[in-house]
């Protein structure tokens, strides 16, 4: 849970710079794509996901898969480090700062169209993995509910009678 509210921040921060660039529209996407809706389907997965103890039991012990892990990692954060300090950075230009409804819609329209369509595809496929992660939690019910019916001849809370 911890990473997750880590990865909202991280969001947060980049829709910080968003709006430091001057897109108000791009800024108010990320919080509410990345932030709310990612965010949330992370938070779902982990609530299904297997428990520690259920994790402990498949952890890398091999010392083979652990240099592996660790060459990978060094690889790729000094792929990292050469590309920030190859990058030719330059400040980015004055924008205009009119957040009116017609430059907004105008903005959208002809500017970040494609932005916004592939934050929307972003958001349809949160929207598709919450729904899988909701019904195979409820198949697990009912076949748990029908295990139990068939031991037992009757249904879970009949016990009483």
């Amino acid at each position: 849970m911890h990473t997750v509210l880590g990865l909202a921040v991280a969001f947060l921060g980049t829709a910080g710079i968003y709006f430091y660039l001057g897109s108000m529209f791009l800024t108010l996407m990320q919080i509410l794509i990345y932030v709310g809706a990612i965010c949330i389907v992370l938070v779902f997965g982990i609530m299904v996901g297997y428990t520690p103890t259920e994790v402990a039991d498949k952890t890398i012990k091999d010392w083979r898969n652990k240099f592996l892990a660790i060459f990978s990692a060094t690889t790729a954060f000094l792929l990292l480090i050469a590309c920030v300090l190859k990058t030719d950075w330059v400040p980015a230009l004055a924008e205009n700062r009119d957040f009116s409804i017609t430059h907004l819609g105008e903005e959208f329209l002809y500017t970040y169209c494609l932005a916004f369509e592939l934050i929307s595809i972003v958001l349809l496929v949160a929207i598709i993995g919450s729904i899988i992660l909701a019904r195979g939690g409820r198949e697990d019910e009912y076949k748990t509910i029908e295990h139990l019916r068939s031991a037992k001849g009757n249904y879970p809370n009949d016990d009483a009678q």
